[in-house]
């Protein structure tokens, strides 16, 4: 389970290889090929996936064999003249098999934000036992030292939360909930932060034109990425200048790089020092910072374009020494009518039962479960898509289901989903850190409930409580 998220990321970097290539786990076995190797064995090459790698290529199986010794994965590449590399997936092997599917920098980005996602579901479920072990033992060592210890724990568990939470914006690959929203009413509703947040000595001017333009965004992601250009401006100008933020229109056209229609535009500028431009061309880069004495971990710009990019945008800067800087963020429009925050619907009638849980990773599951029982609910448990549907089956009838999303096999939705055709007032909980298949969904609009992970034993019954109707 620790390496599943890994090999995922992997997965896609071998997928983008121009040779063929296939990737082989930490015990020998091909678990993935790519498309130039999928393409060559048209020609009569019979290779499956769980095929042992040394005897479908024997020419490399020593090569293979040493890698393995530190039971690291590898990608086996099919270079000139049939010549057999093997990459581990560590060091020096890892960052070559980078270079050879990047090819750019631009490349790298996105490869990068392929790893990020592909390990982000692990990393999260190890801080959920991490968070929830602990919670637990605040009730079995109630001792204020004991409690001292563990709130540590705790406070660097959400650190790492908060880092993934980076990492998946930057990759575009966050879960959202978004609605219609007025543009301008969006801008107000922030503006009422900034006396605090930028103190007496930056003025603000909003130029908002009307009508108002309508855009579908997730409204607690749209507002992170207000308040980090606001505050990247704060800092920029050292607490002293002008701040304006702007709306307006685009029309853009067939040919250029966001796809043709009509898009509303926001301004962020400020009339601070500026930006050189060997700095301007690096500033949505990971890791990137000129203010790594200050802290900076230079996520907070990848992460407001990973965000803007999932809104279906893109981000425009102007910027020059002396000059100040503006920051523009293009998004498409929506003729919708604004969408008020709804709870999801709960289906009357369906609290008899048990709860049942369905998660792949074990020490989280048995977390999760102890801690639901705590408060009193009877909870019955399945290790995957499969074994829930077996369950019900045989009898079980939940009053709710609360499902990881990421699994083997079925994944999480796709079981909620069939689980509705035969309880269609079914109460659904989506568990998740990441995954694929739900970075378009709208939880809300299919009649379901979401929490992020990692979550702690409150914040899972507090969701099911809500699920259920009765928080």
């Amino acid at each position: 389970m620790a390496q599943a998220g890994f090999l995922a990321g992997v997965e896609a970097v071998v997928e983008l290889l121009p040779r063929p290539a296939l990737l082989v786990d930490a015990v020998g076995r091909i678990v993935a090929m790519n498309r130039a190797l999928r393409q060559g064995m048209e020609g009569g090459l019979l290779i499956r996936v769980g095929d042992e790698a040394g005897r479908v290529f024997p020419a490399a199986a020593v090569a293979i064999e040493t890698a393995l010794r530190d039971s690291t994965p590898v990608a086996v590449v099919l270079e000139n003249q049939g010549v057999l590399r093997v990459l581990p997936l560590r060091g020096a092997g890892a960052v070559l098999l980078l270079e050879a599917a990047a090819g750019g920098g631009a490349g790298r980005l996105e490869l990068l934000g392929r790893l990020a996602g592909g390990i982000a579901h692990d990393f999260n479920n190890l801080l959920g036992v991490v968070i929830g072990a602990s919670a637990a033992l605040r009730h079995i060592a109630p001792q204020p030292q004991a409690c001292e210890e563990l709130g540590a724990i705790e406070d660097a568990a959400r650190r790492g939360e908060a880092l993934v939470r980076q990492l998946l914006a930057f990759a575009r690959q966050q879960v959202m909930a978004p609605r219609t929203v007025a543009l301008n009413e969006t801008l107000r509703q922030i503006a009422v932060l900034f006396p605090r947040l930028l103190g007496s000595g930056i003025a603000v001017d909003l130029e908002l034109e009307e009508p108002s333009r309508h855009i579908r965004v997730d409204p607690s992601q749209w507002d992170q990425v207000l308040l980090n250009l606001v505050v990247n401006a704060r800092d920029a100008m050292e607490g002293k200048g002008r701040l304006r933020l702007s709306t307006g229109r685009r029309l853009v056209l067939a040919g250029e790089a966001l796809a043709p229609g009509r898009y509303a535009v926001v301004e962020v500028a400020d009339d601070g020092p500026g930006m050189t431009p060997e700095v301007r061309a690096r500033i949505f880069e990971p890791f990137f910072t000129t203010r790594l004495e200050q802290g900076g971990t230079g996520l907070g710009l990848a992460t407001v374009q990973g965000i803007v990019g999932q809104f279906g945008g893109q981000m425009e800067v102007e910027s020059r020494p002396g000059a100040g800087t503006t920051f523009r963020i293009l998004l498409p429009r929506h003729d919708g009518p604004v969408e008020a925050e709804a709870p999801p619907s709960v289906a009357a009638g369906r609290i008899e039962g048990p709860v049942l849980l369905v998660e792949d990773e074990p020490t989280l599951l048995r977390v999760a479960r102890f801690g639901l029982q705590q408060a009193g609910f009877d909870v019955e448990v399945a290790g995957d898509a499969e074994e829930a549907i077996d369950r019900i089956a045989a009898g079980l009838a939940p009053s709710l289901v609360a499902t990881d999303v990421a699994m083997p096999g079925m994944d999480g939705l796709a079981l909620a989903r069939a689980l509705r055709e035969r309880f269609p007032g079914l109460p659904i909980l989506l568990l998740s850190g990441y995954s694929v298949s739900t970075v378009q969904l709208d939880p809300a609009g299919e009649g379901m409930h979401f929490l992020a992970k990692p979550y702690t034993p409150d914040s899972l019954l507090a969701a099911v409580k809500k699920a259920l109707g009765r928080g």
